[in-house]
């Protein structure tokens, strides 16, 4: 066992290894490693050697203390204090580090690198919500075996809304659904009567009379849907943390496709209300996202996460209410909510909380709740490749869903187990795609999958 144990001094150095370690996820992680003198990247792991050298370098480490290495002979000879950089992700065997924090967002590589690590002593931070959704409930099951952690990483959604779910049980609170936000604002300008989201802008002048909720909840919800069904609300990556979410939690998609309301942030304890009290729940305990409508000079929910609650004592929450919390009008329901999700900058409590308290976000054990699966957005024909990378991690031509696995048929195949594959037959419009649909799929998704099924199974005999 070549990672760090569990018992080693809180005041020792924590090192750790990184993938994907060009990306926008690993800048905001290396930028904050520099502000903490405890924590110390020991290897770099990208496919862009050059490009890893050069955002370290920008970022303030010493070009002295990087070097790219490429074989296993060049790692051994590597000084104490320099950090290695390769694109071989075989080599993480080798180097000497406490947790790996897998960021490549390759169901595939992650998966890969995410074993080597448990499987050699070291604890994993899973930022690859792609990797999760798929190998999850089996890498958490090895890491068990292996006596190491497994966990999401904090500063992405799931992580804090996992623990923001398990405080509120933990304060006795009656859970009625769990969620965050989509990860762009529709912020809505009254003297124009335009919608900008990111970078794009759309007329939506109808929205100056819809920016109170009135008495039918779910009408005007209905009516700002179609205000903006210009824009582009739902991603791949809202259904896939979601999923995430659910494994660790035991909560469930509400339907399918999640209903992303637009809402404003003071909205969200009456919007999701249970349908009898007005609002669009169809039952409790359930996972969603809400897309957030703004003003220009309003607060950013900045993608943040949210529980929605039963209030108890009314006299209670009538003085939390009158303090600014948010509680709907009927005073049945309250909304906590955390707005923001700090990425990197807040993954170190990850890397700490693994080796020095051998801990992981929540208490429960991962277990398969959700299957993110895909739908044919139109025919696609045998030979098509499920290409993945467009935006926000869309595969191309499938659309996302959450499935309850006991409902799911037994062959359908995860989202991101099916990227990347080509189609051995057809799959007709609006038809789940199958693992008996794929000519091609990788032996170790399939491998990792087919314990979760298993475990499903087990969970629900």
């Amino acid at each position: 066992m070549q990672g760090t144990d569990p018992t080693t001094s809180p005041h020792a150095p924590v090192r750790y290894a990184l993938t994907g370690a060009r990306g926008g996820f690993a800048r905001t992680l290396l930028a904050q490693t520099l502000r903490i003198e405890r924590l110390r990247p020991t290897v770099l792991c990208d496919l862009d050697t050059a490009g890893t050298v050069a955002l370290c370098e920008e970022l303030g480490y010493a070009p002295e203390d990087l070097r790219v290495c490429s074989t296993p002979d060049e790692l051994a000879a590597l000084e104490p204090g320099r950090i290695a950089v390769t694109d071989d992700a075989g080599l993480l065997a080798q180097e000497g580090y406490d947790v790996l924090v897998e960021a490549t967002g390759s169901p595939a590589a992650g998966t890969a690198a995410a074993r080597t690590a448990i499987e050699t002593g070291r604890h994993v931070v899973m930022v690859s919500k792609e990797v999760a959704s798929v190998a999850g409930t089996a890498l958490a099951d090895l890491a068990r075996e292996h006596g190491v952690v497994y966990t999401p990483g904090m500063g992405d959604q799931p992580a804090n809304l996992i623990e923001w779910y398990e405080r509120a049980l933990t304060l006795g609170l009656d859970v009625v659904a769990i969620g965050k936000s989509g990860e762009y604002d529709l912020v809505f300008d009254p003297e124009t009567g335009r919608v900008r989201q990111l970078d794009r802008e759309i007329d939506a002048p109808e929205l100056a009379d819809l920016l109170s909720l009135g008495t039918d909840v779910p009408a005007t919800l209905a009516a700002r849907a179609r205000a903006v069904a210009g824009l582009d609300r739902s991603a791949a990556a809202d259904y896939c943390e979601m999923g995430v979410v659910a494994d660790h939690t035991g909560l469930t998609s509400d339907v399918e496709g999640l209903h992303y309301p637009v809402a404003r942030t003071a909205e969200l304890a009456d919007v999701y209300s249970l349908a009898e009290d007005g609002g669009i729940l169809n039952r409790s305990g359930v996972v969603d996202v809400f897309s957030v409508l703004r003003l220009p000079e309003e607060a950013s929910f900045a993608g943040g996460v949210f529980v929605i609650v039963r209030t108890g004592d009314p006299v209670t929450w009538e003085l939390l209410a009158q303090k600014g919390h948010v509680t709907s009008r009927s005073g049945r329901y309250a909304c906590l909510y955390l707005p923001y999700h700090l990425m990197g900058v807040e993954t170190p409590l990850s890397l700490l909380d693994a080796v020095d308290r051998h801990r992981a976000a929540g208490t429960r054990r991962p277990a398969p709740h959700a299957i993110l699966a895909g739908r044919a957005q139109g025919p696609l024909a045998a030979g098509t490749r499920l290409d993945m990378g467009g935006h926000h991690h869309d595969v191309t031509g499938v659309a996302p869903v959450l499935l309850d696995p006991a409902q799911a048929p037994d062959d359908v195949a995860p989202l991101y187990l099916a990227a990347h594959t080509t189609l051995g037959r057809d799959v007709p419009e609006g038809a789940l795609v199958r693992l008996g649909d794929l000519a091609d799929p990788d032996e170790t998704l399939m491998d990792v999958w087919h314990h979760a099924r298993l475990r499903a199974s087990d969970r629900n005999n």
